[in-house]
């Protein structure tokens, strides 16, 4: 994975909202980044089901369907992986976050291996120890972003994507949100 063209393509999604919407420019965005991830997350983790004790369906949603338009604007049916869709939306938060807090030439941890519900765990705790330092420290340390970071990779890999799927489902999310920017989604 290419963390600096993908730090790259956040920073230039990141601009064009902000041309958007400059009540943003020149303000903390932490705040709403970071409850944006965990929603995300949670979505995510709805996606996979794990925790669904209670159902008798627990298995991961990797393939839905949705009405779309073709390159000439006629309709069509688009095929997806939900779950990787929302895992990519995660992932745009993250590096957002990153370039937030001025983080972006960053080393992935190795995390050691646990099972995905305990990823989904680990995320939230890291995610919420991140802004809890924030709000009371006023500043957040690398390797906290990184930690966070890691332990998202794992959770990806523990759900069975790989680094070029990943890759792959974020350059179509990223241009998806460029076209949404576009039309005043």
């Amino acid at each position: 994975m290419n963390l600096a063209k993908l730090f790259d393509m956040q920073r230039v999604l990141d601009q064009r909202i902000i041309e958007k919407h400059p009540e943003l420019k020149g303000q903390d965005n932490l705040e709403w980044k970071v409850l944006a991830l965990q929603v995300e997350l949670g979505e995510c983790a709805n996606e996979w089901r794990g925790f669904k004790k209670w159902s008798n369906n627990q298995k991961p949603r990797l393939e839905g369907s949705r009405a779309a338009k073709d390159f000439l604007g006629a309709p069509i049916i688009e095929y997806y992986n939900p779950l990787l869709e929302e895992y990519v939306d995660c992932l745009h938060f993250i590096l957002s976050i990153g370039i937030e807090l001025g983080f972006i030439n960053i080393n992935i941890w190795n995390i050691p291996e646990e099972n995905s519900m305990k990823y989904f765990m680990k995320c939230f705790e890291d995610i919420g120890s991140l802004y809890f330092v924030y709000c009371v420290e006023g500043k957040v340390t690398k390797e906290m972003y990184e930690r966070l970071f890691g332990t998202f990779i794992a959770l990806g890999e523990s759900l069975g994507f790989t680094w070029e799927q990943i890759e792959q489902a974020y350059f179509e999310k990223n241009a998806i949100n460029h076209n949404r920017q576009e039309s005043g989604y």
